[in-house]
């Protein structure tokens, strides 16, 4: 069949399995939105801001596994979609954007509305590529699908010409195969570095795994959580890594890192064998390197080899495809009880106790999630921003199910609260998704509250209102003296009212005994919800691992008797 290089955008999204698409157009980009009128099974979703496009696509892709689509025009359509693409290569997410481009011939011409964007995307996707023949264009996005998916997936960003998309039809070819010289994804790993892992895990007597986003990224949870169970060793997860193991196992101790439970990062100190898992040893959870599990060997098993000794000094380095690694790593371990090591972490969680609440007069933040997700009971997917509320949920939010706490780690971008949470929903239709979101956060992205509303999304955008950049202001308190310079806000919106505005329900609760119904409510209402919740102004968020210190300079809350 002849079609025009729009035609065959829309053929090659269909045949990748791509049923949904964020995006805005412009200009540029327009042939491509005429196209998509006729592909019905394409649903198209309107953002009202190209960075909610990329990042709703961003939690979309982390919530379903599938590679997420965003569509935007040229120029200023498209470095709009460069915080959201950094952000997904920082944390590994399948993404294909597509962008629209001046016509060729206006190329380098300063056109209106003309970026290299390809130039300026260089360095923060896992690849890019101009298309300025309409017979290649089915190549490339397939090329690009392919790339995004396999190895440590990434961000693709596909540029394309106006008058590619717009010209004469041609005959539609689907590639058989990629055209990617020298792109090879790993498998199974050499079995000489299996069996040194092996030696190394069954000698060790105070082994720790270290679970990272890579566990959920290989479906790799199952097989992780064997390991642990077979060799009774604790896990500890990463950010981006929570929710590969339920909250409730008894092997799960939580996150670990600068707002990782005290107790384990003590236990981290005293390990004789971390084994890394998907993860990159970056600097949130290891503090100062070479502090970092002094008296530890370490095993790192991850798809890139890169990562590997990039950051840590591994005694172990395993490269492959992480669910395929383990296969081969389970049978040659060895059944064993750590019952003493258990023991001693079991008395580091009395002696260091960062997982409880205290009991308050005031509505403290890590109440309010510790009371949803009662109410929640773990189900459904929790999606943060980035600041103090993302570590509370990190820290107080249970999960029972894999892929269902979607945040930006290595970047750590403000206002994903919003957008990522709607592609969640979208993604995952039947689930209910808490956004959990700091008030600065939320008024960066706060204008597709409409795009939830138009979609009918059963989001609920919990906003924890310190009227405050909260932890900016905690680290002014804490390293500059007390200068609170451009942390604090006096003219926050009334959140209750931009929901009225929006023609949906808005909840103020301002003390602990609300809580819990307004959750109820929020869950029984159709469609978005936004409660604001007014909590304590100046509350902490510790444990506290300052920048460039060890476990030993770790700040904890002071002790406290009661408990909420």
């Amino acid at each position: 069949m002849e079609l025009t290089g729009a035609e065959i955008v829309c053929e090659s999204l269909l045949r990748e399995g791509a049923d949904v698409c964020f995006g805005l157009p412009g200009g540029a980009v327009l042939p491509l939105y005429g196209a998509l009128s006729s592909y019905p099974a394409i649903r198209h979703i309107l953002v009202r801001h190209e960075q909610a496009a990329v990042m709703a696509a961003d939690g979309y892709a982390r919530a379903t596994g599938k590679v997420g689509v965003c569509i935007a025009t040229s120029g200023p359509g498209a470095t709009n979609l460069v915080t959201g693409i950094a952000s997904a290569q920082m944390d590994s997410v399948p993404l294909v954007a597509i962008t629209g481009q001046v016509p060729r011939p206006a190329i380098g011409t300063d056109a209106f509305q003309e970026t290299d964007v390809t130039g300026v995307t260089l360095p923060i996707t896992k690849h890019n590529m101009l298309v300025m023949d309409v017979k290649d264009v089915a190549q490339a996005i397939h090329d690009a699908f392919h790339i995004a998916r396999t190895g440590r997936p990434g961000p693709v960003l596909v540029d394309i010409p106006r008058d590619v998309l717009l010209g004469e039809k041609t005959e539609f070819m689907w590639p058989t195969e990629t055209k990617l010289p020298g792109y090879k994804t790993p498998g199974e790993a050499p079995d000489d570095q299996v069996a040194a892992a092996a030696e190394l895990i069954n000698k060790a007597q105070k082994p720790l795994i270290m679970s990272g986003h890579g566990v959920l990224i290989s479906h790799a949870y199952g097989l992780m959580t064997e390991l642990a169970e077979k060799a009774q060793i604790p896990v500890i997860t990463t950010l981006l890594g929570i929710s590969a193991i339920p909250s409730d196992h008894e092997l799960n101790l939580g996150m670990s890192g600068m707002h990782g439970m005290a107790y384990n990062n003590l236990a981290i100190d005293e390990a004789d064998l971390i084994i890394g898992l998907g993860m990159r040893f970056d600097d949130r959870v290891t503090g100062r390197i070479s502090a970092f599990a002094p008296n530890a060997k370490f095993v790192h098993i991850d798809i890139d080899a890169s990562e590997v000794d990039k950051n840590i000094k591994t005694t172990v380095g395993v490269v492959g495809d992480l669910k395929a690694v383990l296969g081969q790593l389970l049978p040659k371990i060895e059944p064993n009880v750590h019952i003493d090591w258990r023991r001693r972490i079991d008395q580091l969680k009395v002696e260091h106790p960062s997982h409880l609440v205290r009991k308050s007069d005031e509505l403290l933040p890590q109440y309010v999630l510790k009371r949803l997700t009662e109410v929640t009971q773990g189900r459904g997917i929790v999606v943060t921003g980035v600041g103090m509320h993302q570590m509370w949920a990190a820290q107080h939010c249970k999960f029972s199910e894999p892929n269902t706490f979607v945040t930006s780690g290595g970047l750590g971008t403000m206002g994903f609260e919003v957008p990522a949470a709607l592609g969640a929903q979208i993604g995952r239709p039947d689930t209910t998704v808490w956004s959990v979101c700091g008030d600065g956060g939320f008024q960066m992205t706060m204008c597709d509250i409409a795009t939830a509303v138009e979609n009918h999304a059963e989001v609920k955008f919990a906003i924890l209102n310190n009227n405050s950049l909260g932890l900016v202001h905690q680290l002014q308190e804490l390293f500059f003296e007390k200068d609170y310079v451009a942390s604090e806000y006096s003219a926050n919106p009334d959140f209750v009212k931009i929901a009225d505005a929006y023609g949906i329900r808005g909840i103020r609760v301002t003390k602990q005994e609300e809580v819990v119904d307004a959750v109820q409510q929020a869950m029984e209402t159709a469609g978005p919800v936004i409660v604001d919740f007014i909590v304590k102004e100046d509350e902490g968020l510790f444990p506290f691992i300052p920048n460039g210190q060890s476990v030993k300079e770790m700040l904890e809350e002071p002790a406290f008797e009661e408990i909420a």
